[in-house]
């Protein structure tokens, strides 16, 4: 599976529940509220100050 920066959330933690250790890492704390699961990767990195190219390449390795 190719995790991209328009992919949700939700959908990701759906297909790589294990993900969510790697969110949190980041700064992203909230990955089980309501509203971050509609959030893509991309609006999320924006909104925590993270760099989104280094997330999507620890998340795709």
């Amino acid at each position: 599976m190719n995790i991209t920066k328009d992919m949700l959330i939700g959908e990701l933690l759906k297909a790589k529940p294990e993900a969510a250790q790697i969110l949190m890492r980041y700064g992203m704390g909230c990955v089980g509220c309501p509203s971050a699961q509609m959030e893509s990767l991309e609006e999320a990195s924006l909104v925590h100050g993270i760099k989104l190219d280094e997330l999507l390449k620890e998340l795709n390795s």
